[in-house]
């Protein structure tokens, strides 16, 4: 990837300009983003699109606000104009500051075995096409398949006015299949995706296919399935639905920017038990391969474990350096933006709940009757007092310990802290999915897991009376 970032003598002139005149801190992080995405849909490629976006932001902070500005221009001139630009919103006050830049060493390292920009276009599409035909011949029943593909290779360069001066790269590839099937005027669909920090390895590892088979799978046993019954029942998430309910109905809840503006349900709570016993809650930059790690975060910070909820109890909030700084305390390595055109804030990365001493299996023999959840869907939360509504992508009504029949039409109704409170089993096992979260007017790549997970009870929404 061609480098053409500053060099440290200009980030240096403009990280004095941007304290000239007042502010306790200030950064600039440098972005050269290449990116490559590719579109199936009605059994051709739609689109195509590639390209390299590059610029810079530039933020200060002073009396525990931030004020930033960006621009697309990495010239002296460009630079220096940015910074005099957020200069006039900071106040009065201020003066020179000396400043030694001194590169931090990574932590840690993520291998990436095949660059994106290594394979031609044309693999790429082939990748797309492959995934495509499998989805079509699942079945007659397969009316509409859409397939998306996209690579990122991103380099950046962070600088402060505590010396700090940070090199990263970051690789990510994605693929993604939702498929459409119809019969006898039913329209069910199914979505998989597959994605992680790696180059197309990655398709080695998981081919086209199988993210194709799981897709079309999906929608066409929902047509078959029965409408999903509807009260309190035991519910059972299975790992392989990945960690969307601990990343919305708990995990936005800690990050500290919301906690800091009474806007979570969990502030003011550490040392608080806001779970089960069985339940630890991590978010975690340093897992090799998952989309939502990193080696540094976007404000140079490097990525590290963080416990949020240890053994039911309220353990700590993710911060970025402004949300840390108002408490005292050091960034967890949370700060995170879209890019250069975005302010860093408080953000997942990979959020999970960490796996028990359950057997799955025996989780879902102990249910009388209740909802087995292999898949979720979309849906909504409120962060301030934790309530969430979602969808079941993929449902099954279990009777007598076994797996009965799936269902479809399933909803799921409650409140994070009550749902961890009513946790009765944790699996040995643990099942990832990745996404892009959106925060803000802002998405970043993230991933979330789960182990099985047995729930005393919860409202389940669907179209017959249970």
């Amino acid at each position: 990837m061609r480098c053409i970032l500053p060099d440290k003598e200009l980030l240096q002139r403009v990280l004095r300009e941007a304290l000239a005149r007042a502010g306790d801190f200030a950064d600039v992080f440098v972005e050269e983003r290449r990116v490559v995405g590719i579109t199936c849909e009605a059994d051709q490629i739609e689109r195509m699109v590639a390209g390299t976006d590059v610029g810079a932001g530039i933020r200060v902070i002073a009396g525990g606000n931030s004020v930033y500005g960006y621009t697309n221009d990495l010239s002296w001139d460009g630079l220096m104009n940015a910074a005099r630009i957020v200069v006039q919103a900071t106040g009065e006050g201020g003066g020179e500051k000396v400043l030694d830049l001194r590169p931090v060493t990574a932590p840690y390292a993520f291998a990436v075995g095949l660059a994106p920009e290594k394979v031609e276009a044309v693999a790429k599409v082939e990748l797309v096409r492959r995934a495509n035909d499998r989805a079509r011949t699942a079945g007659p029943a397969v009316r509409q398949v859409t397939v998306g593909y996209a690579d990122t290779h991103q380099k950046v360069l962070i600088a402060n006015t505590e010396g700090q001066y940070v090199e990263d790269e970051r690789v990510r590839t994605r693929l993604m299949v939702n498929v459409v099937a119809r019969k006898d005027g039913l329209i069910q669909t199914g979505y998989e995706a597959a994605g992680g920090f790696k180059g197309l390895e990655l398709y080695q590892e998981v081919p086209p296919e199988q993210v194709a088979d799981k897709a079309a799978s999906r929608a066409l046993q929902m047509l078959e399935a029965r409408p999903a019954p509807s009260g309190r029942m035991p519910v059972v998430l299975s790992s392989e639905a990945g960690g969307t309910m601990v990343h919305e109905a708990c995990g936005h809840g800690l990050e500290a920017d919301l906690v800091q503006k009474k806007l979570s349900v969990y502030a003011g709570r550490i040392g608080e038990k806001v779970a089960a016993p069985p339940v630890t809650v991590i978010d975690d930059a340093t897992l090799p391969g998952r989309y939502g790690s990193l080696v540094f975060d976007d404000e140079g910070t490097p990525g590290q474990k963080t416990v949020l909820i240890a053994a039911g109890v309220l353990a700590g909030y993710m911060y970025d350096r402004l949300t840390a700084g108002r408490e005292g305390k050091s960034s967890t390595g949370n700060g995170r933006r879209e890019s250069y055109q975005h302010r860093p804030i408080p953000r997942m990365r990979n959020t999970y709940i960490a796996p028990g001493a359950d057997d799955p299996a025996a989780l879902i023999a102990s249910v009388r009757r209740g909802l087995l959840v292999k898949k979720m869907g979309g849906g909504e939360v409120n962060t301030a007092n934790g309530d969430f509504v979602f969808e079941v992508a993929e449902g099954y009504m279990i009777e007598n310990g076994r797996v009965a029949y799936p269902v479809r039409g399933a909803t799921l109704a409650g409140n994070g802290p009550q749902v961890l409170q009513l946790v009765e089993g944790v699996g040995t096992d643990l099942g990832f999915g990745i996404g892009t979260c959106g925060k803000d007017g802002q998405g970043v790549p993230v991933g979330d897991a789960q182990p099985t997970i047995l729930l005393r009870e919860l409202v389940v929404g669907g179209t017959e009376q249970g």
